[in-house]
């Protein structure tokens, strides 16, 4: 269980170092947001997170929260985003990550992002 919940923490570290290759995805990766789906593959996930755009505007992530169920991890996790150097918004994340114990790379993840509110620095 311990590889699964440090697959998840790569990623949600990425979201803030840009460094995709980290993550450990497996070749069929999908990601959907709000039922969306924002992730086609592996790759598409890897190059996203290393030069999108989206995350650049990601200043911190704080108060984690990560549990494991079977091949189910959930992270819960706060995102300040803002530009330049100033944090316009913070938003609630919770995002479902498929595991599995026999293969601990990021198979599949679910998110749904809740805007909690503005943040003076």
């Amino acid at each position: 269980m311990t590889q699964q919940l440090d697959a998840a923490r790569t990623y949600v570290a990425a979201l803030l170092s840009h460094d995709g290759d980290s993550v450990p995805y497996a070749p069929n990766a999908v990601r959907y947001e709000v039922g969306l789906k924002t992730g086609f593959s592996g790759n598409h996930l890897r190059r996203s997170l290393s030069r999108g755009p989206q995350f650049r505007l990601i200043r911190a992530i704080r108060d984690e929260q990560y549990r494991a169920d079977g091949d189910e991890v959930v992270a819960d996790y706060l995102i300040d985003a803002g530009l330049f150097g100033r944090t316009l918004v913070t938003a609630r994340v919770h995002e479902a990550f498929v595991i599995p114990a026999g293969d601990p790379r990021i198979h599949r993840i679910e998110a749904r992002i809740r805007l909690v509110g503005r943040k003076d620095d």
